[in-house]
């Protein structure tokens, strides 16, 4: 029962980052706002640097939430039969391990915008 209540948390990361990136790309926020959207202080400067901000975004998180619950899948399977203990250690580390990715993608978007506009959001 343990290992398939971790299974299921574990795989929410991977799937909330394919539905907000799905959200984001086909229905980004119509206006910049502070609440809903990826919100840098690059992506708000103007509505060039959104709309790239959540088409880049939104795709990436789409790509990689698919590759972290096939990952996730694979990473549980041998522990299926061990120990509470030893899934929850391994249920840290991998969901360690998607908040990384997570983070990365973030970094990712940002250098892109950095590449793609300069520090008043005008394009290159």
């Amino acid at each position: 029962m343990f290992f398939t209540a971790m299974f299921i948390c574990n795989l929410l990361i991977p799937i909330i980052m394919i539905i907000a990136g799905y959200l984001i790309y086909k229905k980004p926020p119509k206006k910049i706002n502070a609440w809903i959207g990826y919100r840098t202080k690059l992506a708000k400067k103007n509505k060039d640097t959104w709309n790239f901000a959540h088409n880049l975004c939104g795709r990436l998180w789409i790509k990689t939430g698919l590759i972290l619950v096939i990952l996730t899948i694979v990473a549980q399977i041998p522990f299926a039969q061990s120990a509470d203990d030893i899934v929850a250690t391994a249920s840290s580390v991998i969901e360690g391990v998607q908040v990384i990715v997570l983070l990365g993608t973030i970094i990712f978007v940002e250098n892109e915008l950095r590449k793609t506009f300069d520090e008043n959001g005008n394009r290159k």
